[in-house]
């Protein structure tokens, strides 16, 4: 399954696994709690789902990559106690806390979350003298004397072995004591990862012309070549780094975390030419409208008659630049909201702002105090009245930005339709790729795109038309290898 798929696993199983009666009991029998085993390439997101899935499930995590850990620092070191057995006195080793469970009671007094995830990746690399306690810990969910407490779900990372040479194959015991989910690269489930994690445009871009290059493990020959999706997104943030700072980009940043130089070589020629059409389109005043009647002509004239890969590159241009317009809206929206639910409460505040948007609240919970002191408003009717004026302006500020975004929404999709057609692969890709985007969805659901409900059902009308397609081809297969088995 792809790293989504996993995902949704993994908290279906937390909810399962944590599931209480009227009394407050686990439902569900600890002995028949299986660990889960994630298994696949490296660098597809395991680490990165655990923090997800315990931020939506709202429990703790505690996450250990087993490899810098000896057998001391995972069942805890040996201390010698006195032991009276049949009426005489014995000297017995007894071990300390595990460091590991004690991680798990420490983020549970920090967090108060009782409930939560062990997270161990790298859990098939450990050490030979590790290696025993890793399978009681699968079989018996225990650190040397230590159980890991109630409520806290073992979920193991690990390569299998044509990826890593340090592997250790687990046996027909312990896998049957496990639940083992394989993971596989998606491109797919990892652009629209990309899109919310706000990765460069100039990689989603890339990735969605050439997706045979997202992920990449060749091991033959003396140097080891690979492309995986943690390298991308860590190129990414590298790039955007240097484009603020000014810093010059080329192929030997690009060999830093691509370790295969075509592709490496590729995209850095690939992103110059991002740049260049990013500045040669203007989609900025595209999009805001700001374009003279000859400056607009001459970019439809120049899309259309554009190959393959340069109208590829100005739709996700397009797309980048909403996805920043839908990213700014999501955070205006939430600070109205915030804002008026703190206003509602007659001004009752956090002790701490949590986030950036409670940090924004604050600061504008002071403004509107100020304001009432210098119109020397004291009783309760006029300041009530003054602090709805003032949430006006905060209201009326968002409603400029959904109305400023539908128009920008309207003119891409107008602009699209005008140089490549309305059931062209260039809108499909637009349409496809809001369709995948939750921002998106979100600010179309909730305040409407006629322009995108237009051409959602084309697109619909299309994915259907190619799956017959698909099922006519393989019936037509299939039918030829009949004729050749009766031959």
């Amino acid at each position: 399954m792809n790293i989504q798929e996993a995902k949704r696993e993994i908290a279906n199983t937390l909810r399962a696994y944590l599931r209480k009666d009227a009394d407050g009991k686990y439902v569900f029998p600890a002995v028949r709690q299986r660990p889960i085993l994630l298994m696949g390439p490296p660098g597809i997101g395991k680490t990165a789902i655990m923090e997800q899935v315990a931020e939506e499930c709202r429990v703790g995590l505690v996450a250990y990559t087993m490899t810098h850990h000896t057998r001391q620092s995972a069942i805890g070191l040996p201390h010698i106690v006195k032991k009276n057995y049949g009426g005489q006195e014995f000297m017995t080793t007894e071990y300390t806390l595990s460091e590991i469970i004690a991680s798990v009671y420490e983020t549970m007094e920090r967090s108060g979350c009782r409930e939560g995830i062990l997270f161990l990746d790298e859990i098939n690399c450990v050490s030979e003298t590790l290696a025993p306690t890793m399978l009681q810990l699968l079989q018996n969910k225990t650190f040397g004397n230590h159980r890991v407490p109630e409520g806290w779900v073992i979920v193991g990372a690990g390569n299998p072995p044509e990826y890593n040479k340090s592997v250790r194959e687990f046996d027909v015991v312990t896998l049957d004591r496990v639940r083992q989910i394989d993971v596989e690269a998606d491109l797919k489930v990892w652009l629209d990862y990309a899109r919310e994690a706000r990765v460069h445009g100039a990689v989603i871009s890339y990735l969605t012309i050439k997706n045979n290059r997202f992920y990449v493990i060749d091991q033959e020959g003396e140097r080891q070549a690979f492309v995986t999706a943690r390298g991308w997104e860590d190129l990414s943030e590298l790039l955007k780094s240097y484009e603020e700072a000014g810093i010059p980009f080329g192929a030997d940043q690009a060999m830093q975390f691509l370790h295969q130089e075509e592709i490496a070589r590729d995209f850095a020629a690939y992103c110059a030419l991002y740049r260049k059409y990013g500045s040669d389109y203007g989609v900025s005043g595209l999009l805001a409208g700001d374009l003279s009647p000859a400056e607009y002509r001459e970019k439809t004239a120049m899309a259309a008659a554009g190959d393959f890969e340069e109208r590829f590159t100005v739709v996700n241009l397009l797309l980048e630049q909403l996805q920043n317009d839908f990213c700014c809206y999501e955070r205006e929206d939430r600070f109205v909201t915030r804002l008026h639910e703190i206003l509602q409460q007659e001004g009752k505040v956090p002790e701490k702002p949590g986030t950036d948007e409670d940090a924004r609240v604050l600061r504008r919970l002071e403004e509107m105090r100020l304001s009432t002191k210098e119109f020397h408003l004291h009783e309760k009717p006029a300041v009530q009245e003054h602090l709805r004026k003032l949430f006006q302006e905060d209201t009326d500020r968002r409603e400029k930005m959904i109305t400023d975004l539908h128009a920008r929404l309207e003119r891409a999709f107008g602009w699209l339709a005008e140089c490549f057609g309305e059931d062209g692969p260039e809108m499909i890709l637009f349409v496809s790729s809001l369709t995948r985007n939750a921002r998106a969805m979100d600010f179309i659901v909730w305040h409407g795109c006629a322009p995108y409900l237009k051409y959602s059902q084309a697109l619909l009308f299309w994915e259907r038309e190619e799956e017959l397609q698909r099922a006519c081809r393989d019936l037509s297969l299939s039918g030829e290898d009949a004729q050749n088995a009766q031959k």
